[in-house]
């Protein structure tokens, strides 16, 4: 599997929601695709966890068709600097087909935050920040939330 890393510049040299617009455009550059409708839904969560610095050491993780994508934020110091910087265009749609998206959050948010995004997408969900990410895990527990079990049939003996 391929990975595919960006790492955006944050605060102080731009606010959260100016990071937030160039990984939206990173992410969802047709601008009138349903992905970037729903990346615009979430922003003000995204935003929230973009200034709470998750992202400098845990990556939001987008998968589905193509690349993985791993997009960390670069704050303070590496921030002002910029020479971690990459913010170019991805060579593909990460958000074309099937995709979802996992944001670092710190664990006294996580409730706060999954039940927020639980009601502006189905694609788009939150782990602890703190957690080892393993993107296959990633994607199997976020594909695993839309799975439905035959309750009857697992329980016959």
């Amino acid at each position: 599997m391929t990975v595919i890393a960006r790492r955006i510049t944050a605060t102080p040299v731009r606010l959260a929601t100016e990071a937030w617009e160039i990984i939206i455009d990173l992410l969802a550059p047709d601008s009138n695709s349903l992905a970037r409708e729903e990346l615009l839904a979430i922003s003000g969560i995204a935003c929230s966890l973009i200034s709470d610095e998750t992202m400098k050491e845990s990556p939001i993780l987008v998968h589905g068709s193509g690349p993985r994508v791993r997009i960390y934020c670069l704050y303070d110091e590496d921030a002002v600097v910029g020479d971690d910087a990459k913010e170019d265009a991805l060579s593909f749609n990460a958000t074309e087909g099937d995709w979802f998206m996992s944001l670092p959050c710190q664990v006294a948010d996580l409730v706060w935050v999954r039940e927020a995004l639980n009601k502006l997408s189905n694609r788009v969900t939150a782990r602890d920040m703190d957690t080892d990410v393993d993107i296959e895990k990633a994607e199997s527990f976020t594909t695993s939330r839309f799975a439905i079990v035959d309750k009857e049939a697992f329980l016959r003996p």
